[in-house]
């Protein structure tokens, strides 16, 4: 994106864990009524894309971090939500790259990484306004407790 240089994407995305051998994209995302979250990991080109809306405006996002079994014999779920207001882009791309390198992370270390969505939103929701991030963070996000 020329509005962000790469070093800005460095700064913003500073004391997060590295990716090892897979290359951070940053493109902008054109909406059409209001800008939300999109990013993606492909593991057969080693990338992560992360897209910034632009214009960028403040916008909330519903982030669902895990599920609960409701009671009764059925097996019916009520999603765990948390309403999220992204001001900078900054958030947003941090945001997104917690939850594009928890793919990565499951993909390298557990095999799964094209499933796990909520795992993935929890551990970016818990993490992304934080200074650093560490390995322990993934591995605590993964042994959802509580709720």
């Amino acid at each position: 994106m020329p509005e962000v240089s790469a070093a800005a994407v460095r700064r913003m995305l500073a004391g997060l864990p590295e990716a090892n051998g897979y290359t951070v994209l940053v493109k902008p995302l054109r909406y059409r009524e209001k800008p939300h979250l999109a990013a993606q990991t492909d593991f057969g080109d080693r990338t992560i894309t992360l897209q910034l809306p632009e214009p960028f405006l403040p916008f909330g996002e519903v982030v669902a971090y895990g599920a609960k079994r409701r009671p009764g014999r059925s097996m019916r779920f009520v999603w765990l939500t948390e309403g999220v207001t992204f001001r900078r882009p900054r958030e947003v791309l941090r945001f997104l790259y917690l939850h594009e390198w928890m793919h990565w992370y499951l993909h390298h270390h557990h095999g799964r990484g094209n499933s796990a969505e909520t795992t993935c939103d929890r551990f970016a929701l818990a993490n992304y306004r934080r200074r650093e991030t560490t390995l322990a963070d993934a591995q605590a996000a993964l042994r959802r407790t509580g709720s």
